[in-house]
C-alpha cells in the first residue's frame, strides 16, 4: 500500500520532570484537560490533517498508552487503507536493543517506512498540546523544494536555552541551529515536529547512526544543515510543551481561561471513549442543590456537592458536601470527602482525601527532594494514596502513588 507521507509518532518518553505523574505511566499517556489524555492531541492533528498511516513509537511503560490507542478507530485511522501501528523497540537480551534517542528509534524502524515507499516522512512528538494542521505545513514544504522543513515557534526569553533554536532568512530557510543554547541570539524554538523528503531522511538516519547519533535536534538537523536545504515553518497559534509539573499545570488551566488561544470546541480533539475506566457509559454528572461550580470542567461521572472554582475533574470524581476545589487537577475516581479543602493541586486516580483534610496551602517552599520538579506551589498526590481526615498537606509537596498519610506534611515535603 503506497502513501504519499508516512507519519512516525515519537511516544515513548520517560517524562522524569514530571515526576510521579509519569511513575507508572508513558508521558503521553498522562490524563489532560479531564478526560482526555496528552498523546490525543498529536493524534488528532494526524487524524484531522487526513495523513492515513501511523507509527507510533512506544518504550517507557507503554502499557497504558498502546490500551488507549487500541486499534486506532477513534481517530478513524482503521480500515483498508488508514492504520495505526504500535512500535515497541525489538527488545532481546541487550539494552542495545531499546531506543537511545529519537531519530535512533526512527532509524530502527525504516521497515515500516519503506513498506509504503512515501515521498515525505512527517515526525511528531506525543508529549505536546497543539492544533495544527499539517496539511499547511507540507504546502510549505513543497512549495519551498525543501529536503526538511522544521516547525519553529517564538518563546519567551527564558524559556529558550530548554529547546533547539533557529535562525531563519526571508524566504524561511534555516541559516543557524543550535540545541539548548546559553545565549539564544534568536526566539524561534524547535516544536519537535519535522517533514523530511523520506530519501534524505533515510540517509542522514544512516550517517547518524555510523557516528552514535540518536537524536534529531543534536544530530540529524546538524547533518542535513551542511549540504540539504533545511527550512523554518513558523507556527503561530497555541503550543505548549507539558514536559514539566508547572508547564502542565498551566496548560490545564488555559483550558479554563477564554483568551489563552486554547480552544477545545474548534480543535476536534478525539479521544478512545471506551477503554475500561475511561468515559465509558458512566452516567452524566450530577450536582446537588448545595453545590457551586465557577468556571470549572466537570466530567461524566462526578458527583458534586461541594465547591469547584476554576478547576477540572476527570470522570467518576465525587466530591462531598461543604468541600471545597480551587485550581487543581483532579483524574478518574477520586474522592474529596466532606470538609476538605483543596487548592492548587494535582490529584491522580483513585485517590481518596479525608474529610476536613487541607491540602495546598502554606508557605511556598520548593520541595526538598526536587526543587527543580516543584517549585511554584502545586502539590501532588500521586495514583491510589489516601490522606486520612484532619491532615494537613503545604504547598510543592509531593505524595507518592498508594502512600498513606496520617500526619501533616509541610510545604516541601515529599511522603512515601
Amino acid at each position: 500500500m503506497k502513501k504519499d507521507i508516512v507519519a512516525m509518532l515519537l511516544a515513548g518518553g520517560v517524562g522524569s520532570r514530571l515526576n510521579i505523574l509519569a511513575r507508572e505511566r508513558a508521558k503521553p499517556a498522562i490524563p489532560f484537560g479531564g478526560i482526555y489524555r496528552i498523546f490525543d492531541f498529536t493524534m488528532s492533528n494526524i487524524a484531522n490533517s487526513n495523513i492515513g498511516v501511523v507509527g507510533v513509537l512506544t518504550q517507557y511503560k507503554p502499557h497504558s498508552l498502546m490500551a488507549h490507542i487500541e486499534n486506532g478507530k477513534p481517530w478513524d485511522l482503521y480500515g483498508r487503507t488508514r492504520l495505526v501501528e504500535i512500535l515497541p523497540p525489538k527488545t532481546g537480551e541487550e539494552m542495545s536493543d531499546w531506543y537511545k534517542g529519537t531519530s535512533d528509534a526512527v532509524y530502527q524502524n525504516l521497515e515500516f517506512i519503506e513498506d509504503f515507499s512515501p515521498e515525505l516522512v512527517l515526525v511528531v512528538s506525543g508529549d505536546h498540546i497543539y492544533n495544527m494542521d499539517y496539511k499547511q505545513l507540507i504546502d510549505f514544504h513543497i512549495q519551498r523544494q525543501a529536503h526538511a522543513t522544521v516547525c519553529l515557534i517564538s518563546v519567551p526569553k527564558k524559556q529558550r536555552h530548554h529547546f533547539g533554536i533557529a535562525a531563519i532568512s526571508n524566504t524561511g530557510r534555516i541559516t543557524e541551529w543550535v540545541e539548548k543554547p546559553v545565549k539564544p541570539k534568536s526566539d524561534l524554538a524547535s516544536m519537535g515536529v519535522y517533514v523530511f523528503k523520506k530519501d534524505v531522511l533515510v540517509r542522514a538516519l544512516q550517517l547518524a547512526a555510523q557516528k552514535g547519533g540518536i537524536d534529531f535536534a543534536k544530530d540529524i538537523i546538524p547533518i542535513l544543515l551542511r549540504k540539504k536545504r533545511v527550512y523554518g515553518f513558523v507556527f503561530a497559534g497555541y503550543w505548549r510543551d507539558v514536559g514539566t509539573i508547572d508547564a502542565y499545570w498551566q496548560a490545564n488551566m488555559n483550558l479554563l481561561n477564554r483568551r489563552s488561544g486554547f480552544d477545545l470546541k474548534t480543535w476536534q480533539v478525539k479521544t478512545n471513549c471506551s477503554v475500561k475506566g475511561e468515559i465509558g457509559d458512566r452516567p452524566s454528572a450530577y450536582l446537588s442543590r448545595r453545590s457551586e461550580v465557577y468556571n470549572s470542567m466537570i466530567a461524566r461521572g462526578c458527583v458534586i456537592e461541594g465547591q469547584i472554582i476554576n478547576s477540572i475533574l476527570s470522570p467518576g470524581v465525587h466530591v462531598h458536601k461543604n468541600a471545597r476545589v480551587v485550581d487543581s487537577i483532579i483524574f478518574h475516581d477520586s474522592i474529596v470527602r466532606s470538609n476538605a479543602v483543596i487548592e492548587k493541586c494535582i490529584i491522580d486516580k483513585a485517590v481518596r482525601i479525608g474529610a476536613s483534610a487541607v491540602l495546598g496551602l502554606g508557605k511556598v517552599v520548593p520541595n526538598k527532594v526536587f526543587p527543580k520538579h516543584l517549585f511554584s506551589g502545586i502539590t501532588v498526590i500521586g495514583k491510589k494514596a489516601s490522606v486520612q481526615s484532619n491532615t494537613k498537606i503545604g504547598k510543592n509537596c509531593i505524595i507518592t502513588p498508594g502512600a498513606k498519610v496520617k500526619k501533616d506534611c509541610p510545604s516541601g515535603t515529599t511522603f512515601s
